[in-house]
């Protein structure tokens, strides 16, 4: 059961002044971003620290309610070689999971080097490693809402 759809039918499929959430989903942590209603900029929003599936799902309708969130831009982990590794199937779970709870448009964004490119960023502000770890998930999926918003 996917409402996996394209970037632009994901786009077509939202009505005016709904945003998009952006999901860095990893195996302790779903980093969280939203986009603004003009779908230009993503902004980090928080981290879902993952326990029960049922836990993250609560989380996540209260987002999209409070937000109107029209659909999901989630991180695609992607092998550097472009195959699909384990990390592949475990978002694929991920995305297959939501679409049982969300009747909402969702599409997998190739996410390659975004965890690179974001702790890259942060070391370059001089963030200290505690700080890091603390952002890093959220500002990934910025990162990769932001991929998805400039291919709009």
């Amino acid at each position: 059961m996917s409402n996996t759809v394209s970037i632009s039918e994901l786009k077509a499929g939202l009505k005016p002044r709904q945003r998009l959430l952006g999901m860095d989903p990893g195996s302790k942590t779903i980093g969280l971003a939203l986009s603004d209603l003009t779908l230009t900029i993503a902004t980090p929003l928080e981290i879902i620290r993952r326990k029960r599936f049922k836990d993250d799902v609560a989380r996540l309708k209260e987002i999209v309610e409070k937000e109107n969130v029209g659909g999901f831009v989630i991180g695609w982990p992607v092998n550097m070689d472009g195959s699909l590794g384990p990390r592949c199937q475990s978002v694929t779970a991920f995305s297959n999971n939501l679409a049982e709870h969300f009747d909402l448009p969702q599409t997998l964004w190739d996410e390659r080097l975004s965890t690179a490119a974001v702790e890259r960023t942060l070391l370059e502000a001089d963030s200290s490693r505690a700080r890091r770890k603390e952002v890093v998930d959220k500002m990934a999926a910025a990162y990769i809402l932001q991929g998805a918003l400039h291919a709009l």
